[in-house]
């Protein structure tokens, strides 16, 4: 405990009292210029304590600061009904059911696309630069061209969202699958050759056991990109209800409290997603036979 305790916490504990430090710093220097505005409006004089008081509980703040966004998040999260348009569950909920559905067929895409490259030698030159160049497209430019072709075909809703997400999480699992699928050593497949294995058993035994911490590893990334990507896609659809729209609705009406506390939910959602991954990797491995590291 006390290795850990060295090694882990203490760590990230003093870089998030460094972020939150920091965060305080650039709140009041972004939000007390305008407090001086008020105060000097209203012929107010304010000793020191009191005008950094103000400052940090400014209603629309240029920042918030970071005790703001704790009670916004807060209250919307614990003390909301999970129905109400205002419950950061409700809306993570949202985002969530398409981040899922984009992630899943971004993994298998990602999957079918790695084991062609790695078997078909045509593909492995054609099609993985053509891969690697379509992550150079920006998504905040390709999502509104996806969400209005579909629109026009009557597609609308749950699936233009999961398959922006899936744009952005199918490239790392291909890249990382092809590496895994590739990983085998020259003297385990000379071995197999040896014992006149097939391309199909060749496969099956050792390529794809060999694959998988690589599989799980890309997985971390792709769940998260595709959380990216279910946020961005709500954004040029005019939604009603998720993260992304949180964010929108935010930035309309100047609450900068409320953009924030969503920022946080969209990052522990991410948080959950990743240790998900992380726990199904670590069940895997230890069913394959694994040693504990």
């Amino acid at each position: 405990m006390t290795d850990r305790l060295r090694d882990k916490i203490i760590p990230v504990t003093v870089i998030l009292a460094a972020i939150v430090v920091a965060w305080y710093v650039g709140s009041y220097a972004m939000n007390a210029p305008f407090q001086r505005d008020l105060d000097r409006r209203a012929g107010v004089t304010s000793t020191t304590w009191e005008f950094v008081v103000k400052t940090m509980s400014q209603p629309k703040p240029t920042l918030p600061a970071p005790h703001q966004v704790a009670v916004n998040f807060v209250e919307n999260t614990f003390f909301r009904k999970v129905t109400s348009n205002r419950s950061l569950v409700y809306h993570a909920a949202v985002t969530l059911s398409s981040t899922v559905l984009g992630f899943a067929f971004g993994t298998v895409l990602g999957i079918l696309i790695a084991v062609g490259i790695v078997h078909v030698v045509t593909l492995d030159r054609s099609l993985m630069p053509w891969i690697i160049t379509s992550q150079t497209i920006p998504i905040l430019a390709l999502a509104p061209m996806i969400i209005v072709v579909l629109a026009a075909v009557g597609i609308t809703g749950l699936i233009p969202k999961a398959l922006i997400s899936t744009y952005l999480s199918f490239f790392p699992v291909a890249v990382g699958m092809v590496k895994g699928l590739r990983s085998p050593e020259i003297m385990h497949l000379d071995l197999m050759h040896t014992y006149n294995a097939s391309a199909g058993q060749v496969f099956w035994k050792l390529r794809v056991p060999a694959s998988v911490p690589f599989l799980f590893a890309s997985m971390k990334v792709a769940v998260a990109a595709s959380l990216v990507g279910a946020i961005v896609g709500e954004l040029p659809t005019g939604a009603v209800a998720g993260i992304g729209s949180k964010l929108l609705s935010g930035s309309y009406y100047s609450q900068t409290i409320d953009m924030f506390a969503a920022l946080v939910a969209g990052s522990i959602v991410a948080i959950l997603l990743v240790s998900l991954v992380g726990l199904a990797g670590r069940i895997t491995e230890r069913v394959m036979g694994a040693r504990p590291a």
